[in-house]
């Protein structure tokens, strides 16, 4: 296997203007023919003579392409792939295999493996370059959203559809699924996929035809007490290597994540009643319509504990009931805070 790039190697290939070209064949003599061509086309080029290599340098590297030989000894292009795909720092980088074989059986396999297109030998440079370009613009273009919205904080996720795999997310968008989900990538949480597949296959008959676009699918909502997270279906930013279910337009998805907080809101019904943070949780919760037993899962409290706190609430407020609680907490969050919704 070869060693890791040091430090420095890594850091000018992050200064080098051309796109990253990671070769992969265990043939010298096909590695040369393409490095030649490549390099002449201001490529920065990239060489492994093995799978365990090619694994080792996109790690390091994170080209912007593999041009990846489908029959090597030991380890195969086909397990390559599978590798490269199931990384999360290395599944959105578009692999075309380079490959002999040419029955269908072997070409459908280069897909399945996470392939989005094929060239056969023996190789033609030009060929080869003419297929790059299509698929470096599409990775260029996923790569300059990725890097917007890390810059910007948004929590962002890709997702494909058929598969249902977390391809990439930004930092805040980790944070945030572990805390909703408890998941990691590659996994997507399984709410927010069914939510996905459900959107897209009524996206599916709607976008027939030349009529008008289909309206923005509804966002999906998770709720951590005073916390809750929207997800919407921004757009999708790349083709699938598979199809869609049911005929619904299969991609990689863009899905932007806003996560809003009421905890601000709790604060200022303590303040605006002279509450204890605990009084002023349960009139928040009591504000949006749910009773004591659902109350008292939600702050870790029994019924009677919450139905105690809510008298002394009451007291507070000079009410007699929680209806009328609720009507003027919610009239007096509405002043405070004119955004809020219930």
């Amino acid at each position: 296997m070869n060693p890791p790039l040091p430090s420095s190697v890594a850091a000018l290939l992050d200064r080098q203007a051309g796109d990253r070209v990671l070769l992969v064949d265990d043939v010298p003599d096909n590695l040369s023919l393409l490095h030649d061509a490549l390099d002449e086309h201001g490529y920065t080029v990239l060489a492994a003579t093995s799978g365990e290599a090619a694994l080792a340098c996109a790690a390091q590297a994170r080209p912007d392409i593999v041009l990846l030989d489908a029959m090597m000894p030991g380890m195969d292009g086909f397990e390559v792939a599978r590798r490269l795909k199931a990384d999360p720092s290395t599944a959105h980088i578009p692999i075309v295999f380079m490959t002999g074989l040419t029955e269908t059986e072997h070409l459908v396999a280069a897909l399945q493996a996470g392939g989005v297109d094929y060239v056969t030998k023996p190789l033609d440079p030009r060929a080869v370059l003419a297929r790059m370009q299509v698929h470096l613009q599409g990775a260029r273009q996923a790569r300059q959203t990725r890097q917007a919205l890390d810059a910007f904080g948004y929590a962002s996720i890709a997702v494909r559809s058929s598969s249902g795999r977390l391809l990439w997310q930004t930092p805040l968008a980790r944070e945030l699924l572990q805390l909703y989900y408890g998941t990691v990538a590659p996994q997507t949480p399984a709410p927010v996929l069914a939510w996905l597949r459900k959107c897209l296959a009524e996206m599916a008959p709607a976008g027939a035809g030349d009529g008008p676009p289909p309206p923005e699918p509804p966002r999906l909502c998770a709720e951590l007490g005073a916390r809750r997270l929207s997800f919407r279906l921004h757009h999708c930013i790349g083709a699938d290597v598979e199809p869609g279910l049911g005929g619904a337009p299969g991609g990689d998805w863009l899905i932007v994540m806003r996560e809003v907080s009421d905890v601000a809101v709790i604060r200022s019904l303590g303040l605006a009643f002279s509450l204890t943070g605990r009084e002023a949780e349960v009139l928040y919760w009591v504000v949006k319509g749910k009773i004591n037993r659902d109350i008292g899962e939600i702050l870790g409290a029994s019924p009677a504990t919450v139905k105690k706190h809510l008298e002394r609430v009451h007291a507070k407020l000079g009410v007699e009931t929680r209806t009328a609680a609720a009507a003027m907490a919610l009239t007096r969050v509405r002043e405070m805070h004119p955004q809020w919704e219930v």
